[in-house]
């Protein structure tokens, strides 16, 4: 990937004529079976000019109460685009039709209006869960029959894709836009996109610049984005055996419970009193050489990826029996840490 990076060909991407920006967006439009894409720095703002793209100051946007966009990217809908939230509960981070019909809100000037279903596949806090694909084609048609636009935040779709063998393009032509990204699992540096038709795009390309999103010779990071396509994708069913490999160690441990099923490449697990809270037992992982994150105050959140191999999993499974049965003997940090953010 560093040569890679070394090598790319660039121009000036501000003016659309970086070569490698070109390649990557038209490359990742295919693949999701759109008829166009656009290059931004991180999942948030591919999910954030997706929304402004779609919506007006005062609109309202669905999703599910635990979703990334409520959560985890700083209250940009009200921020950045004026839109508020209808939040939706359901399992591991799913819903179903019936919620969405009963979520729009009725044609009347009293009411703010219900514009954009936003859906998240693999969903994180549901624990890195899959969306059937019948149940996701049924809220996404009772969106469209109420006349709602529809977007996906794809930042782990690849991971979906890799766990049921459903192209990319299966899941993305449900939906107006996909946002996804190229790190994560797949391991480039930073960079996602977001794909659609050509007219949303343009709505899509305008909101990065105004959000501030566009780059010169941002070829260098598009070059590790198409390498991490061609040659990471595959190799995602990998950090699914590890994950399940690493839930099946930490089940073994006394006061330990996995949170949620493990699908893909997440292990959430809680910890039972007399265990320290999470926060506590993140920092003692630190000290062992372990990377992980507390998601609540008894709850970590573990991720494998392609920078951590069997070997790491034990070296965590470890030093997750170490900290919570505080024993004498101290596991002796590695070169490196294994990073399971």
């Amino acid at each position: 990937m560093r040569r890679a990076i070394a090598d790319a060909q660039v121009g000036d991407d501000v003016l659309g004529d970086d070569p490698t920006i070109i390649a990557l967006q038209e490359r990742v439009a295919k693949i999701m079976g759109k008829d166009a894409a656009v290059f931004v720095p991180s999942g948030s703002m591919a999910n954030q000019t997706a929304i402004r793209a779609h919506t007006e100051p005062g609109d309202e946007v669905i999703c599910h109460e635990d979703s990334h966009i409520i959560h985890y990217e700083t209250g940009s809908p009200a921020a950045l685009s004026g839109v508020m939230i209808r939040p939706l509960r359901g399992e591991l981070g799913q819903f179903d039709a019936a919620d969405v019909r009963g979520a729009i809100r009725p044609r009347q000037h009293h009411f703010a209006v219900s514009k954009l279903l936003v859906v998240e596949n693999t969903h994180n806090r549901g624990g890195g869960s899959i969306w059937d694909l019948q149940r996701l084609r049924s809220v996404v048609d009772a969106a469209r029959e109420a006349g709602l636009r529809t977007h996906l935040d794809g930042a782990r779709l690849w991971n979906a894709c890799a766990a049921t063998g459903i192209s990319p393009a299966e899941y993305a032509r449900h939906f107006d836009t996909v946002s996804c990204c190229f790190s994560k699992g797949l391991g480039a540096p930073v960079g996602s996109a977001v794909v659609g038709s050509k007219e949303v795009i343009e709505r899509v390309h305008r909101f990065r610049k105004l959000f501030g999103g566009t780059m010169r010779q941002s070829g260098i990071l598009a070059a590790a984005a198409l390498h991490a396509l061609e040659h990471h994708r595959e190799r995602l069913v990998e950090d699914h055996a590890n994950a399940r490999r690493l839930e099946a160690g930490l089940r073994q441990i006394k006061g330990v419970r996995i949170a949620m099923p493990v699908v893909t490449n997440m292990v959430f697990v809680d910890l039972d009193p007399p265990h320290p809270p999470a926060a506590a037992v993140c920092e003692r992982l630190r000290a062992a050489g372990v990377l992980a994150l507390p998601n609540q105050p008894r709850r970590i959140r573990f991720v494998t990826h392609l920078d951590v191999n069997q070997q790491a999993v034990d070296r965590c499974i470890e030093a997750m029996h170490a900290v919570l049965t505080e024993a004498t003997a101290p596991i002796a940090p590695g070169t490196s840490a294994v990073q399971t953010y």
